[in-house]
């Protein structure tokens, strides 16, 4: 099959602060954690379980700026890119990371949104950041 689809989509709530990494020339990015969970029942005891998957995020230039302008640990966001793997190696050991590098997102909850009387200085969540 020639065609082939590298899509993650994903909503959950921020693990930590956004963290930028500014370069030479203006661009940046930023890096944070998103936490997504699944709930199930154990059917032998009744028990509800909830098991919680961490996601690395990957936010570049513009979008990275906003992003850790209005963006705290804890909001709630839908982030959609495509899923990306690096290598390299420590220590003589190789080591491996699996990275969201976001292409579109929405802010759907943020502290600085419940907290501030002008719900207007921070994008609403219909807006949409672009990736640059």
């Amino acid at each position: 099959m020639a065609n082939t689809l590298n899509k993650a989509m994903l909503i959950g709530h921020l693990g930590d602060d956004v963290k930028m990494h500014y370069f030479e020339g203006g661009n940046s990015i930023g890096k944070f954690p998103v936490a997504t969970n699944e709930s199930y029942t154990n059917k032998q005891t009744g028990e509800r379980i909830t098991t919680t998957e961490w996601h690395n995020v990957v936010v570049r230039n513009k979008l990275a700026e906003i992003c850790e302008k209005y963006l705290s640990k804890g909001d709630r966001v839908y982030v959609e890119g495509r899923i990306k793997t690096r290598q390299w190696e420590q220590d003589g050991i190789k080591r491996y990371t699996t990275e969201i590098h976001v292409t579109d997102m929405n802010f759907l909850t943020t502290k600085k949104d419940l907290n501030s009387p002008k719900a207007s200085q921070s994008p609403k969540s219909s807006e949409k950041p672009k990736q640059d």
